[in-house]
């Protein structure tokens, strides 16, 4: 077997999907077992299983997982490739003879601040007449290229922020600088099939409204003003029938509403697209509609770990729920006669391509597929738009149910989310080595010191009973655990080690209080949850005279493991394994590069927390990590420096603890912070699962 077909094979983690405007392709970035990154390119057939063709590149090189990707029409894969100010735009096409790597073509390079890619419409031409800067009319652009970049505003000091605008071909050509923009400008929703009217999110005096950029003459014109000082982002547009879809807090909150192009009637927010405590995304418009009012929009609400889908019409005015497996959606979609086709993965299915036959889930239909009033609601539980859910919730004196969290109603096992079923097929999804499956899991609700904590579990019914126990703390902190294939909590699962994730305050997907709960509070709210769930599950397992549960921690995770590992009573962790992690957050902003330091101090991770715990800093309470410990640090971490695990380190030595016996370091050499995601990471997931089991050999 050829590596290239091995690859392909394997691949493990899908992500960055992109579709071609037409829909006969996409394409992706893959990792295998062994982890490097590299493109995919998706053939998407109507009649046919979608198929990837694995794109390496030349000379055993990884893609990096920062690049951006736009699928052309053609099967070809245009890659934008970030280095600092340096973007390298290249494409790649599939190699002559199957099992040799990818055909690489250097098309330009473009130095900004910033810089992303947007594919051209379906029937995308050169606008009409001759692009500015004389560029030749003959041979289409296949994406536009928007570069941000902030300049001294001259002698009155400041910054003054501009977005350019490039057309980006394919035969070779130099990009074509077509408009520059004052301020900045982000989104991207074509108004026209032509390809030359864009609509662009722009930021005006701390406003956020969207803009119509003609391509062609490179001018600018205003196209949502709801309210004078509301936020206006156009998410989605018909060019077919005008109808637009939108998200505003004109109404006094974040809101999606609909309008039509051109129309002089206000744009309306329907209460049904209107959810609190979710997050409803437009996802893909049916094509075909003859008015605007009867257009069909597939919209993906997310809530907690999980994700359902449902059908709007303006006309209807109500959601339908449609009938997917439970998992996680992957809020891009492609909608063409052949199907409504959308990235999907589960804890037992990697992720791929499933092709959705709407009508006949429709037939299917039940209520959303998230845990029943999960989260922080209370109350009954209730379906989309209001509807009956029929499901259940886990009453605070039962905190360690391990009912389903799924909705009775729901015609799908949780333990096969992807079984047969008409109007819903996954294509691509890699099978386990050496036959057997993946191990499932499901999302459960605990009672958590300021209110319910949703938790993804792997280890079925009887998972708080498992002879061992892994509580594992996911990183950001402004990120979740998903319920979606994670190789690393796979290795575990298949080493018998039962796991619980919890999305303790500070997790996203809960609204907006959950979230901002530990700003200027790293180590607050969040170490308090931990140290409950960890109380809690450390005392029942007692009782049953099992061991306490083991810690494992990633970058913030990591963190947050280290300072519970060192405030928990020592009969509460059995061990603890921390990859990539800080110290503290002034810690963090001493040592990092500027785009961290940034987005600690957004995050408020510079501001000390003040309580009885002390303060959140791991090298002072070093003497108080007692628990066998395993540190895991990429040598070329680019977010957390590895000097934070290097202190760590020595601070054990003075303390007398002896390296292989009482902890142990592992610097990789060549790794960044994606560690668990790079080569080797197999090796890596090993030593992890052994570990966290106790082996001694680990």
């Amino acid at each position: 077997m050829t590596a290239t077909l091995h690859t392909t094979a394997s691949a493990l983690r899908r992500l960055s999907f992109t579709f071609a405007a037409d829909g006969s392709h996409a394409a992706c970035l893959a990792a295998g077992a062994t982890g490097g990154w590299y493109a995919e390119s998706w053939r998407l057939a109507a009649d046919a299983p979608a198929v990837p063709t694995a794109l390496p590149l030349p000379g055993g090189r990884a893609e990096q997982v920062r690049s951006q990707l736009v699928s052309l029409p053609d099967g070809r894969v245009l890659v934008c490739r970030h280095d600092g100010e340096r973007h390298d735009l290249v494409l790649l096409s599939a190699a002559a003879q199957p099992g040799g790597p990818a055909v690489e073509q250097p098309l330009a390079t473009l130095r900004m601040p910033g810089l992303r890619l947007l594919a051209m419409p379906a029937d995308g031409a050169p606008p009409d007449g001759a692009p500015p800067d004389g560029a030749p009319a003959d041979g289409a652009p296949v994406a536009v290229a928007l570069g941000t970049d902030t300049l001294p505003r001259g002698s009155g000091g400041g910054l003054l922020a501009t977005t350019t605008a490039w057309l980006v071909y394919a035969d070779g050509r130099a990009p074509c600088r077509v408009a520059e923009l004052p301020g900045l400008h982000g989104g991207g929703v074509w108004l026209d099939h032509g390809g030359r009217l864009l609509a662009l999110d722009g930021v005006r005096a701390k406003v956020v409204k969207t803009v119509a950029l003609d391509l062609r003459l490179g001018t600018v014109t205003p196209l949502l003003e709801i309210a004078e000082r509301s936020n206006d982002r156009l998410l989605l547009c018909d060019p077919a029938t005008g109808l637009l879809l939108l998200r505003s807090d004109a109404p006094g909150e974040d809101r999606l509403g609909w309008g039509v192009l051109g129309s002089a009637d206000p744009v309306r927010f329907p209460d049904c697209l209107h959810a609190p405590g979710r997050l409803l995304r437009p996802v893909a418009l049916e094509p075909g509609a003859a008015r605007a009012a009867h257009s069909r929009v597939a919209v993906q609400l997310d809530h907690g770990a999980g994700s359902a889908l449902a059908l709007w019409r303006p006309a209807a005015g109500q959601l339908e729920p449609l009938a997917v497996p439970p998992g996680r959606l992957g809020a891009i979609g492609h909608w063409s006669p052949a199907g409504l086709r959308m990235p999907y993965s589960a804890p037992d299915h990697p992720a791929a391509l499933a092709t959705l036959r709407v009508d006949l889930l429709r037939d299917h239909a039940a209520p959303p597929l998230t845990p029943v009033a999960s989260g922080l609601a209370t109350g009954p539980a209730t379906g989309l738009c209001g509807a009956p859910g029929g499901g259940q919730r886990w009453s605070s004196a039962s905190p360690w149910s391990t009912a389903s969290a799924w909705s009775t109603a729901s015609p799908w096992s949780t333990g096969t989310p992807t079984a047969p079923r008409a109007g819903w097929r996954l294509d691509g999804s890699t099978a386990p080595a050496r036959g057997g499956g993946w191990h499932g899991a499901r999302t459960l609700e605990l009672a958590g010191p300021a209110g319910p904590l949703e938790a993804v579990v792997y280890g079925g019914e009887g998972w708080l009973s498992s002879p061992q126990l892994v509580l594992a703390l996911h990183g950001g902190p402004a990120d979740a655990w998903r319920l979606e294939f994670d190789p690393a909590l796979q290795r575990m699962a298949a080493a018998g080690l039962a796991v619980l994730a919890p999305n303790q305050r500070g997790s996203t997907g809960y609204g907006t209080e959950h979230a901002m709960a530990i700003r200027g509070a790293w180590g607050g709210p969040d170490l308090a949850d931990v140290l409950t769930l960890l109380a809690g599950v450390a005392t029942r397992r007692a009782a049953l005279g099992l061991a306490p549960p083991a810690l494992f921690g990633v970058s913030y995770g990591a963190f947050l493991a280290l300072l519970a590992c060192a405030h928990a009573p020592r009969e509460q962790v059995a061990r603890c394994a921390v990859v990539a992690p800080f110290l503290s957050g002034a810690r963090l902003l001493a040592e990092a590069t500027a785009p961290v330091r940034a987005l600690t101090g957004r995050l408020g991770g510079d501001e000390p927390a003040e309580d009885a715990y002390g303060p959140r800093d791991v090298l002072p309470l070093a003497d108080r990590l007692t628990a066998p410990l395993l540190i895991v640090h990429g040598d070329r971490d680019e977010a957390v420096p590895v000097g934070q695990s290097r202190a760590l380190r020595h601070a054990l030595l003075r303390l007398g603890r002896v390296e292989g016996a009482d902890f142990r370091y592992l610097e990789v050499a060549g790794a960044g912070h994606e560690v668990l995601a790079e080569e080797g990471s197999a090796l890596l997931h090993e030593l992890l699962a052994g570990f966290l089991r106790g082996d001694r050999t680990a």
